[in-house]
């Protein structure tokens, strides 16, 4: 079930299902020990003597309040419409959630709202605690330095008077003590210790076609100290100011640089604010840019996406900063910090940092090698020289020159084959298979180029002129190597044997960065070529259409056809702009672009894969590369319309991009 709606505040990262359960609690690092392990907290209603849990017989509707991260869900059922704002406190570790009940009969009626805690604190249900507090009348979960304050404000009151604390996930067959609430009453246990869970009882009392509104919270800290100093602070500002506070920013937030809605149709503008705000949710504070935070993805793959991949969050902090919005300079900075001593970067790490889960091997035919994605570290260096382009942050660079920067180019120097200047072999992109990409080989020469530059910049022009010819040269080889003169377009992969050459001759959308990181123009005959046999053979023969990922792709494959990514579909509308030289040209790229906000979910979210038969999101969601390449190419969409729609006496634009 693809996660949606995630709220969070960098610390903090909270997601629901397509019931608009909650399903992931991160704390205190984005993608890092889930506390409810994708396990759902359960919301019941309770009216005239008749029981139900969401969804059973509720109508749900999943939005976002405009231009925020704070939730706009509707259930309506049993004559009732529940109006639920989830939102993250911006700055404290806080989750605050609002609940208006609307009586939709012309009857008098008691309701009851339930709320069920279903924790794994740490990620398992090993030795947590449950108990009520008296002092604050809260509810209150910890294991260890993870502690989780429940608490409400209903009737003018805080405080929680219906509670009930049990054991769930035993061997003799409890479930938990969310069964105890399909009476109306909850039993009042005190304290449970073990794998246990929670749940609360709100009593309303609503007049013929009257509403009442509540609200719920959970603090979240390492200490009982910190969860009840956040506690006094929601009784201090009040929770509605919380609500306030943290909607006013987040408008401010997304609306730093406003786009000019003349130039884009409404519906691109609001994915384009949405996939600001979906990128904000999966980034730590630390500077980790998460790939995708749904713990369903364990069922598939016996892991989940819940790691910073260095080239997924250096393509996300590329389209960031082409927004304009400078929280990649944390992620820099945390890149420098995980580069090995030889200036390269390993497969994948926690958002803290640690190394994370890998497959790629440190030794193949009982030779050594190293288990890298060389992309990986290419597209640091190609994106940070992006990110001082944009935002002239000499300081930043020059802390991280030395050590960091000449480190990644002189490791793209040297893994290099020294007869055809193509780099070694190393994993693509899809972490599928070992060789000499054409992805790969694109992105060393715009991360060799990106080198050039810096070292440029600090005088070393000996070293900027031996990066750039390595570059050339690479660009060379792959003339030499990689482009196909019969099928005319290039290879996927080619791998050197002591009999010749292996060939993967396979179309695979990656190969949009011949153009992409500069190594060719958008508009030369082989990029040209090669983009659009892709076209042809790798867009989705069925009404839903958007670009497959490679020929044959088999993962989360639902039927004859392989699934439409929205990140391919997107390249081949960066592949539209680029190459456009007429307004008409680029109506295609918008065309596109278009299409990804058709199929995104009703709240905007992206997911990493679409059903090619209903368009139903496959695989993780909200996949934050899929946001990030949104903005990336709204962004070189505006770009390229304002350089067409120049005046042609003065050379100025007609428009521009902000408002």
């Amino acid at each position: 079930m693809p996660r949606d709606l995630p709220i969070g505040n960098g610390n903090i990262l909270i997601a629901f299902d397509r019931d608009a359960l909650l399903r992931e609690f991160y704390f205190p690092y984005v993608g890092q020990e889930s506390h409810t392990k994708g396990e759902r907290f359960r919301f019941g209603v309770w009216s005239g003597g008749h029981f139900r849990w969401i969804p059973d017989g509720f109508e749900i509707e999943r939005r976002y309040l405009d231009d925020s991260l704070v939730t706009d869900v509707t259930f309506k059922g049993m004559d009732l419409k529940i109006a639920v704002n989830d939102l993250v406190d911006y700055e404290e570790n806080l989750y605050l959630k609002k609940i208006t009940v609307q009586n939709e009969s012309d009857k008098e009626r008691e309701i009851r709202l339930f709320l069920a805690h279903d924790f794994h604190l740490y990620g398992n249900e090993i030795g947590d605690t449950a108990a009520f507090k008296p002092e604050q009348n809260c509810l209150i979960h910890y294991k260890d330095e993870r502690y989780f304050l429940i608490n409400i404000l209903a009737g003018n009151k805080f405080g929680i008077d219906l509670f009930a604390t049990g054991k769930k996930e035993t061997k003799s067959g409890l479930l938990g003590a969310w069964k105890d609430a399909e009476d109306g009453i909850l039993s009042g246990n005190p304290i449970a210790q073990g794998s246990v869970d929670s749940v609360i009882g709100i009593p309303m009392n609503l007049p013929p076609k009257g509403k009442e509104s509540c609200y719920y919270w959970i603090a979240a800290g390492k200490s009982w100290k910190e969860v009840e100093s956040i506690d006094r602070l929601v009784k201090k500002k009040t929770p509605e100011g919380i609500f306030k506070r943290t909607l006013d920013f987040w408008k401010l937030w997304v609306n730093q640089k406003t786009l000019n809605p003349k130039l884009l149709p409404e519906k691109v503008l609001r994915l384009y604010k949405r996939s600001l705000l979906t990128c904000r949710t999966q980034i730590n504070n630390c500077g980790s840019i998460i790939a995708g935070n749904d713990s369903d993805a364990v069922d598939f793959n016996s892991d989940t996406y819940s790691y910073m991949w260095p080239r997924d969050g250096a393509l996300v902090a590329y389209g960031l900063d082409l927004a304009g919005y400078d929280i990649t300079r944390n992620f820099y900075q945390f890149a420098s910090k995980i580069l090995t001593e030889d200036g390269y970067f390993l497969h994948k790490y926690t958002p803290s940092g640690a190394l994370a889960s890998s497959w790629h091997p440190w030794i193949k035919d009982k030779k050594p090698q190293l288990p890298i994605q060389e992309d990986e570290t290419a597209l640091v260096l190609w994106a940070l020289w992006n990110h001082y382009r944009i935002f002239r942050d000499l300081e930043l660079i020059k802390t991280l020159y030395n050590p960091f920067i000449r480190k990644m180019a002189d490791f793209l120097m040297n893994y290099r084959d020294p007869k055809t200047g193509l780099p070694q072999e190393s994993f693509d992109l899809w972490e599928e298979r070992q060789g000499i990409l054409t992805f790969t080989v694109s992105a060393v020469f715009g991360g060799l180029m990106a080198g050039a530059n810096f070292a440029d910049l600090f005088g070393e022009t000996e070293l900027a002129e031996e990066y750039r010819q390595g570059a050339k040269r690479m660009r060379d080889g792959m003339d030499k190597y990689l482009y196909l003169e019969k099928e005319k377009r290039f290879a996927r992969m080619i791998r050197f044997r002591k009999d010749g050459i292996e060939i993967d001759a396979a179309l695979d959308a990656s190969l949009y960065g011949i153009f992409a990181f500069g190594a060719y123009d958008a508009n030369e005959e082989k990029v040209q070529n090669t983009m659009e046999q892709i076209q042809e053979k790798l867009w989705v023969k069925t009404d839903g259409g958007g670009l497959a990922r490679y020929e044959n792709d088999s993962y989360y494959r639902q039927g004859n056809d392989s699934n439409p990514w929205f990140i391919a579909t997107l390249w081949m509308a960066e592949y539209r702009i680029a190459k456009a030289k007429s307004l008409p040209e680029l109506e295609k790229a918008l065309g596109i672009l278009e299409w990804v906000a058709d199929r995104a979910l009703p709240s905007g979210i992206l997911a990493e894969q679409i059903n090619p038969q209903t368009m139903e999101p496959l695989s993780v969601s909200p996949l934050t590369w899929s946001h990030g390449s949104y903005i990336s190419a709204v962004q070189k969409y505006l770009d390229k319309r304002l350089d067409l729609e120049r005046c042609p006496t003065c050379g100025n634009p007609k428009s521009t991009k902000y408002q």
